[in-house]
């Protein structure tokens, strides 16, 4: 396997399991305007990964779809991160949840939009222009939850706090990673690290809520060591065409 065809691949995956946990709140949103809202969110994660699966599955060359890398691979070949699977929680942890990966992903698509390769370029051109609107929504829903009743503030501090531990993951860097950014192709996500953190903070600050503590840093996602909730995740993703293989409509 190609370096680029394995970093498109965790980009995609990504993007797709985010989109899958999104959805999820489609109907069960605290209030009409937010089910929209969130349908709208999900539906641009969805758009990224499928750009990203099928330019994975053409660098890949073995004849394999977008259709085919979302649906036909079983979980230990997911090599998404940790944070993108893990169950919704209540409203405070899925605004929690999209206010750390939208910023990490916004820093990501900006730098990527001067990547040496045209389609990577081109895929984060138009994607950081969606995920710009993924943080300030996320944003404005921490300020309200943190700065608002006893009981938001409670469980936007319960979020905040839970999700934390995760959040290492988005900056690992390894040789595959230097490589491709050494030409110029891929970020090392080691280096957005210290903006990102700014960023967030700032918004928990305004927030009122306390800085999560540091603890325990999980990891594995990369390589496609996963939570048990993953498989969960895909199950409900991939019955269908698991069920009906072949079919359209």
């Amino acid at each position: 396997m190609s370096d680029l065809f394995v970093y498109v691949l965790r980009l995609g995956d990504d993007a797709l399991i985010a989109a899958q946990r999104t959805a999820e709140w489609i109907a069960a949103a605290p209030q009409l305007e937010e089910d929209v809202a969130l349908g709208n969110i999900g539906l641009d994660q969805l758009g990224q990964a499928r750009s990203l699966l099928s330019y994975a599955g053409e660098l890949e060359g073995a004849g394999r779809t977008e259709d085919d890398l979302a649906y036909f691979r079983d979980e230990r070949d997911f090599t998404n991160l940790q944070l993108c699977e893990l169950p919704n929680g209540d409203f405070g942890h899925a605004m929690a949840r999209l206010l750390y990966f939208a910023t990490y992903q916004h820093l990501l698509y900006d730098e990527l939009r001067g990547s040496a390769d045209e389609t990577l370029a081109g895929v984060a051109g138009k994607a950081v222009k969606e995920v710009a609107y993924h943080v300030d929504h996320a944003t404005q829903w921490v300020l309200r939850l943190g700065d608002g009743t006893p009981e938001s503030h409670r469980r936007m501090q319960a979020g905040l706090d839970s999700l934390w531990p995760y959040t290492a993951e988005l900056f690992e860097s390894d040789e595959l990673l230097q490589r491709l950014a050494q030409a110029e192709v891929a970020v090392d996500p080691a280096s957005l690290r210290t903006e990102w953190e700014r960023r967030v903070l700032e918004v928990i600050d305004a927030s009122t809520c306390a800085r999560p503590e540091s603890s325990y840093q999980h990891s594995g996602g990369r390589d496609g060591r996963h939570t048990e909730h993953l498989g969960y995740l895909l199950a409900e993703l991939q019955h269908i065409a698991r069920s009906h293989p072949g079919a359209s409509w």
